[in-house]
């Protein structure tokens, strides 16, 4: 087969391929997913936390810990250990903020599709279909 006609076949397969396997959707929710991800994590460091360091002692909320001990290290530099529950703190608000903004575009975006109609079963009270002659839950005639 000449190289023009494999390499046509070739973008012919990739882009059905990418079609058929909504690849591509994927891509772009993946971009907008890091794009979203960026303005969370500002508004969250920017307007939220700053709110929320009102009542931190010092202000800094990313730095807020709980040393649990301290020492100078082999090299003469002080060596803490410690707790980082502001930093923690900060990444669960994260979580929690594209956790909501990912629920609402998707109520906003994918309705659920209707009930099909149907009727309850006289005998057993179960949902079946609108034209069921016979309940497939007690076999009973309707």
């Amino acid at each position: 087969m000449p190289l023009p006609l494999m390499r046509g076949a070739m973008i012919k397969d990739f882009k059905e391929f990418l079609m058929k396997n909504a690849v591509l959707a994927l891509a772009i929710a993946f971009v907008m997913g890091a794009a979203t991800q960026k303005v969370v994590s500002s508004i969250v460091a920017d307007i939220i936390m700053p709110l929320i360091s009102l009542i931190l002692p010092n202000g800094e909320w990313r730095s807020a810990r709980i040393i649990l001990s301290s020492g100078v290290g082999a090299d003469g530099k002080e060596v803490v250990n410690a707790i980082n529950y502001g930093n923690f703190f900060g990444n669960l608000m994260d979580l929690i903020i594209i956790a909501l903004i990912v629920f609402l575009i998707t109520k906003a975006l994918i309705k659920q599709a209707p009930a099909p109609p149907s009727k309850k079963c006289p005998r057993c009270t179960e949902t079946i279909a609108i034209d069921a002659t016979k309940c497939k839950y007690c076999t009973t005639d309707i």
